[in-house]
């Protein structure tokens, strides 16, 4: 394996040849895809022998999340991302925009819990996942002051500096910018979305504001792409002469992108988070009703008997 520089293909980007398979040299992540689906379905197969329900959404959302990771880095769309910004940023806005989203909505963390064995070797995966989830670097990696600061390095940090060239020039640079975009986007998410227990839960509101921050990034940065008059990055200024593709009009498509793509997503987010945010509402409701009758309204008639006391001293006064 070269790990110094990928040869371009030699056909022009197509349809037809991006979504070909072409085996990349570091294969990391579409591993980790097939690994994580396999250990999924692994899961499943676990509580349906013992017969625990679990929901077909969760594992449809996570089994075409492990899908879209495959494909975006493991077809022939990987290497044409070495040579074109616009196929580069599809990859990023894939990996950190919509494939955690996906994973996270599956709830593998839950399905761990009711998966694995409590004893022998299950005893201490759990343990070593209930520890990690209540360490402190758990606590650091999933609080906003870290996610929001890596989800902006992610575009103006590594795009508007000199750091992107330094690492696309080598296969090991270049997975390691898609391993550190699909981590930053699992770190954002997981505190918004995630229903198992986490080392940081926020409010409901705190969740919406990082949301709201977090949205219009990528949409500014976008506009800075298009708005480009000269290829902003070395690394994709000069495409194979062969596929007759001006470097600045594609960086313009890779600003589109990155001013589109994420904006469905994104929403789509914010629909989930807003209905699970009305079922708590209604759930933290309901219990407080049910503990008010268990208790006989103790607090409500102690209310009431306070309005009846005032109400006594005034007539008294008067």
């Amino acid at each position: 394996m070269n790990i110094a520089a990928v040869d371009p293909p030699q056909a022009p980007p197509t349809l037809a040849a991006l979504l070909s398979w072409d085996l990349p040299p570091l294969p990391i992540l579409p591993i980790a895809g097939i690994v994580m689906a396999g250990l999924y379905c692994w899961g499943l197969i676990r509580i349906q022998r013992r017969g625990i329900e679990w929901s077909r959404g969760r594992s449809f959302s996570f089994l075409i999340g492990c899908a879209a990771l495959v494909l975006v880095t493991g077809l022939q769309i990987e290497r044409y991302g070495y040579s074109l910004f616009s196929v580069f940023m599809f990859q990023h806005l894939t990996l950190s925009m919509l494939v955690p989203p996906l994973l996270v909505v599956g709830s593998p963390g839950r399905l761990l819990l009711r998966a694995t064995s409590h004893y022998g070797v299950g005893r201490w995966v759990l343990i070593a996942a209930l520890t990690g989830l209540r360490s402190r670097a758990g606590r650091i990696a999933l609080h906003p002051g870290l996610t929001i600061p890596l989800f902006l390095f992610s575009y103006y940090g590594l795009y508007l500096s000199s750091i992107f060239d330094v690492l696309a020039v080598t296969v090991i640079g270049h997975v390691s910018m898609e391993i550190f975009f699909f981590a930053s986007g699992l770190l954002f998410i997981i505190p918004v979305l995630a229903v198992g227990p986490l080392p940081v839960r926020q409010s409901n509101l705190g969740r919406l504001f990082d949301l709201f921050v977090e949205m219009p990034l990528h949409v500014f940065f976008g506009v800075i792409l298009m708005m480009s008059s000269t290829p902003m990055l070395a690394t994709f200024a000069f495409p194979p002469p062969e596929w007759g593709i001006d470097p600045v009009s594609d960086q313009k498509l890779a600003g589109a992108l990155a001013w589109s793509y994420g904006e469905p997503v994104a929403l789509l987010v914010v629909l989930i988070f807003c209905i699970r945010w009305n079922r708590d509402e209604k759930e933290e409701s309901a219990a407080a009703d049910r503990h008010a009758e268990e208790d006989g309204y103790s607090e409500l008639n102690a209310y009431n008997d306070f309005l009846k006391k005032i109400g006594s001293e005034t007539s008294q006064r008067t």
